[in-house]
């Protein structure tokens, strides 16, 4: 992992585009190729990013960063303050807490709650950044990526994002699923533009193996 402190501006060109005037911000250069733009303020969001992958081309007081799908996120930096970069190793991966696992374990079992005529091909299927809670296949024998969260957050959706960009190579035409007992309104909202469902689930019903219908937004 690389971090650089630079005194920089952002501009970012794809679905939208945005501007972020000079000033003295964190960039993190993930091992996956990711590349982050922090402020000192503002929680753990990062102003600015380009998930993988994606391409670093650094040039004399310019990055630019691109990915396949067309965007571009260029930063001019006017002064570097710290550079350096850090081997962090293999992570364990975040460990689930007992609702999630649960819930996990209670969709594996009754796929039909996700959609009707869906089969489970694998619980935690692996990919090479990680496993996908649920790979199913639909009534129509298409493939979909399910991922489970007890809240569903932007983190999330950008999890479940990373690992369709990995498993399109091999599963063509796989979709995604975001399913959660709750979301924010932003995920929901980032998910659509991702063409990803959220699906809302009900915990006490699917505990007490009583019918019920998600609802997709």
């Amino acid at each position: 992992m690389r971090l650089v402190i630079a005194r920089c501006s952002v501009d970012y060109a794809g679905r939208l585009e945005t501007h972020l005037p000079v000033a003295a911000r964190l960039l993190i250069v993930k091992a996956d190729g990711s590349v982050l733009v922090h402020a000192d303020g503002g929680g753990y969001k990062p102003l600015n990013w380009m998930s993988a992958p994606c391409t670093l081309h650094e040039e004399p007081g310019c990055w630019r960063v691109s990915n396949r799908g067309g965007e571009t996120m260029t930063i001019a930096i006017q002064e570097v303050l710290h550079d350096s970069a850090h081997q962090l190793g293999l992570d364990p991966g975040l460990v689930k807490d007992g609702v999630e696992r649960q819930l996990q374990e209670l969709l594996a079992e009754r796929c039909e709650v996700l959609g009707r005529g869906w089969t489970l091909v694998r619980r935690e299927f692996r990919t090479d950044i990680g496993p996908v809670d649920l790979l199913c296949r639909d009534e129509g024998g298409g493939y979909v990526a399910v991922e489970i969260k007890r809240r569903g957050e932007i983190d999330g959706v950008e999890q479940l994002t990373r690992y369709l960009e990995r498993m399109r190579v091999g599963l063509e035409g796989i979709r995604g699923v975001f399913a959660a007992m709750s979301f924010a309104p932003q995920a929901k909202v980032l998910a659509a533009a991702r063409g990803i469902e959220c699906l809302q689930l009900d915990y006490d019903a699917l505990r007490g193996l009583e019918p019920s219908t998600p609802r997709l937004f």
